[in-house]
């Protein structure tokens, strides 16, 4: 098994660092690794460092640090706009994109969206999927955190203005024509895709992106959830651009 990884603000500087609070507590008390163990430091943004385990205490833990690497961001950027869903299917989709690959995810208010994220509702239902993340960029020991859009619901004219701005801007829609796999790739800047909630797109949203420069795709003959399908496009664009 490879070695766990956590995060950190920053990297430590020195050869020895004391791996304290939540993480700390994660890897002294869940994960329970001892002395001689390996485990990754990473800082979210590219940088890591490989540590050995020396000692081990209440909430913390003491590393030699060893080799230091950095990843560079990965470009083309992925950036999957999620339609806002009921119960846990927000977050199922969340931890799932975020272990295929994601780079960034925007929660979309879409006018079918069950959900509504509103004032102090929204922000807790952002936090938990900044949350959600944060846990599976562990699982997966990804050095780069994707990130949440700031915004806890972004409006459909805010979507279709990021279409606009993009490299290349896919649609999934179960009507569409054209299949993902072969749909045209940039060599640089952003992809942008598309999810709709459990109602699915309305027509009036899909012809604001159409507008905007969206292209309706689909991934086969079979309807998706709304926390499955941005995975499996994910995993397409993955195989597509070499990332896999």
């Amino acid at each position: 098994m490879s070695a766990p990884l956590f995060l950190v603000e920053d990297l430590p500087a020195g050869p020895r660092h004391t791996l304290a609070g939540k993480e700390g507590h994660h890897a002294a008390d869940v994960q329970r690794v001892r002395p001689g163990e390996e485990i990754v430091l990473a800082d979210g943004r590219g940088g890591s460092v490989r540590a050995e385990v020396t000692a081990v205490g209440r909430g913390s833990v003491d590393v030699v640090v060893g080799e230091r690497s950095f990843a560079a961001a990965a470009d083309p950027r992925l950036v999957v706009v999620q339609g806002i869903a009921k119960g846990d299917r927000g977050e199922l989709a969340v931890q799932a994109m975020t272990e295929t690959g994601v780079d960034e995810i925007v929660p979309w208010a879409a006018s079918r969206s069950v959900a509504q994220w509103r004032g102090d509702r929204g922000v807790r239902a952002r936090e938990k999927w900044v949350a959600t993340v944060r846990e599976a960029a562990k699982q997966a020991r990804r050095p780069w955190l994707p990130v949440v859009a700031g915004d806890p619901d972004v409006s459909t004219k805010q979507v279709a203005a990021r279409l606009g701005r993009a490299a290349a801007a896919f649609v999934l829609h179960e009507e569409a024509t054209d299949r993902l796999s072969a749909a045209k790739l940039p060599e640089s800047g952003e992809v942008v895709l598309v999810v709709g909630p459990e109602g699915g797109i309305s027509d009036q949203e899909l012809g604001a992106f159409v507008a905007a420069g969206g292209q309706p795709v689909k991934l086969g003959d079979s309807v998706l959830r709304t926390s499955t399908a941005g995975v499996a496009a994910l995993a397409v664009l993955s195989v597509r651009l070499d990332r896999w």
